[in-house]
C-alpha cells in the first residue's frame, strides 16, 4: 500500500530485535513515508543514532527535554506525525505505557499521543506470558491501542516460545491499513448473534452459560470498520456503529433472526443458545417451602436456530457460519455439526483451556468450511479472530480485499 506524504513516528526500546527496525524504516521509506525516530536510553545498546539518522534523513530523538528547536518534543512529534509505530515495544515500556509513566521521551509521547498507535511487542517467552504482561496488553487493546503479536519460534535468549517480533511485513501491512482505511466489507449486511440465551424458570431464576458475548461482540465491531452494515442480536445492551436488537431466550434469538434472514449478505450464530427451556414456567416465584428439600425441574428442547434458518433460507444466500464450543473431540466434534446443521461454516473452539474462549478476550479456534477444508488460528485477541473470520467467509466470493488489522483499531 502506498505510504506517499504519510508521517510515521518509530519508536525503538531496548531489544535485541531492536535492529530489526533498521528494515522497517527502510520498507516505510520506500512506500514514500517519512520517518521521525525516537529511541529509549536502553535502545542504544542495541543500535546507534548515526545508523538510524541515516536511515530516516531526520535527527533522532532521545531525551525529554532536547529544545534545540525550542518546541517541547513530546508535543511536536505528535502534532508532526500520522501515527506512532513502537517496534519493538519491551514488556517495560508496554508497563509503563499502560501505567501513563511519563519517565523518558517515548513514554512521554506516549502519553500525549491521541491518533493511530501501534505497538510490536518482543521478548522473551516466559515474559510474554507473564499474567502482569498480558493484563497490559490488554489494558492497552481494550483503550483503542493496536497490537501487532508476536510470533512463535526460537528466540534469541536460546528459548523456544512466543514472543519473536512480528514479522516487518505485518507492522507494514497494519500500519498501511490505519492509514489507508479500506472497506471490502462495504455494501454488505452481516447479522451477528452474541451471548449466553437466558431460560427464565421464574420471574426471579433463570438457566444459562458462561458466554460473555465477546467473540460476538468483536465479530460486530470489525466487520463494521470493513464497511458492513451490521446488525448485532445480542443478550445485553452494546453500543456500537451497528443496529443492536437485545432478546433473552433462544426462542426470542429465533423469532429475530428469522425476521432478518432474507435481508443479510450473511448470518454469524457466535451466541451461545441453550439446548434446553423450562418445560413449565412459573409465573410467580417458586418459593422453597413450597419443593420440600429437593426440586425437580423439566427441561424440553429449544429450538436449534443454526438448523432452522440454514433450512429456511432460499439457495446459497446468505451465507451462515455458526460456532461449536466443544470441551472435547473438537474437530471431530465441529466436522460432524457443520453436516448436520447444514451451514457454511463452523468456528470451533476448545472451551475447556482457561487462557482463551469464554470470558477471555483472547481465542483459539479452528475454521471449517463445508467441504471440511480446515484453518487452524493459533490463539490470539478475539478481535484479531473477527477479522481472520470475516475474511475467511467472504474471500470465497472473489472480491474481498485483505486489510491487515483495522478491526483492532
Amino acid at each position: 500500500m502506498n505510504l506517499e506524504g504519510k508521517k510515521i513516528l518509530l519508536g525503538i526500546t531496548g531489544g535485541i530485535s531492536a535492529y530489526k527496525s533498521l528494515e522497517l524504516i527502510r520498507m516505510y521509506k520506500r512506500a514514500g513515508a517519512e520517518v521521525k525516530a525516537v529511541l529509549t536510553n536502553n535502545a542504544l545498546e542495541f543500535v546507534t543514532p548515526l545508523t538510524i539518522q541515516t536511515l530516516t534523513n531526520n535527527k533522532v530523538y532521545i531525551n525529554n527535554f532536547d529544545t534545540s528547536d525550542y518546541s517541547p518534543e513530546h508535543i511536536s512529534l505528535c502534532d508532526w506525525s500520522d501515527i506512532f509505530v513502537i517496534a519493538p515495544a519491551t514488556a517495560n515500556t508496554i508497563a509503563k505505557i499502560a501505567n501513563g509513566i511519563c519517565d523518558n521521551l517515548l513514554t512521554s509521547l506516549s502519553a500525549a499521543y491521541n491518533k493511530p498507535f501501534i505497538i510490536a511487542p518482543a521478548m522473551n517467552c516466559n515474559m510474554y506470558n507473564n499474567p502482569v504482561v498480558q493484563e497490559n496488553i490488554t489494558k492497552l487493546t481494550t483503550l483503542g491501542y493496536n497490537f501487532v503479536a508476536p510470533e512463535t519460534g526460537f528466540l534469541a535468549c536460546g528459548a523456544n516460545g512466543t514472543g519473536r517480533l512480528a514479522d516487518l511485513n505485518k507492522i507494514y501491512l497494519r500500519t498501511a491499513e490505519l492509514l489507508n482505511p479500506l472497506k471490502p466489507l462495504e455494501g454488505k449486511r452481516i447479522l451477528i448473534t452474541a451471548g449466553g440465551t437466558i431460560e427464565k424458570i421464574d420471574p426471579v431464576r433463570y438457566i444459562s452459560n458462561f458466554s460473555s458475548g465477546k467473540m460476538g461482540i468483536s465479530l460486530a465491531k470489525c466487520a463494521s470498520k470493513l464497511g458492513a452494515k451490521v446488525t448485532l442480536i445480542s443478550t445485553f445492551k452494546v453500543d456500537g456503529d451497528f443496529e443492536n436488537i437485545v432478546t433473552l431466550s433462544a426462542e426470542e434469538m429465533l423469532k429475530e433472526v428469522e425476521t432478518q434472514l432474507d435481508l443479510q449478505d450473511c448470518i454469524i450464530m457466535a451466541a451461545a443458545v441453550a439446548d434446553w427451556k423450562i418445560k413449565n414456567y412459573s409465573s410467580q416465584k417458586v418459593k422453597k417451602t413450597n419443593t420440600g428439600d429437593s426440586w425437580n425441574i423439566e427441561l424440553v428442547k429449544n429450538p436449534d436456530i443454526l438448523k432452522t434458518i440454514c433450512k429456511k433460507r432460499t439457495g446459497e444466500k446468505p451465507i451462515i457460519a455458526g460456532f461449536s464450543a466443544e470441551s472435547e473431540n473438537l474437530l471431530q466434534n465441529a466436522s460432524e455439526k457443520i453436516k448436520s446443521k447444514g451451514c457454511d461454516f463452523i468456528i470451533a473452539n476448545d472451551i475447556s483451556r482457561t487462557d482463551s474462549g469464554f470470558s477471555s478476550d483472547y481465542n483459539e479456534v479452528y475454521i471449517i468450511d463445508k467441504k471440511l477444508n480446515t484453518k487452524f488460528i493459533e490463539r490470539t485477541t478475539k478481535d484479531e479472530i473477527a477479522k481472520i473470520i470475516l475474511e475467511s467467509i467472504f474471500e470465497q466470493t472473489g472480491n474481498y480485499i485483505k486489510t491487515g488489522s483495522v478491526c483492532s483499531a
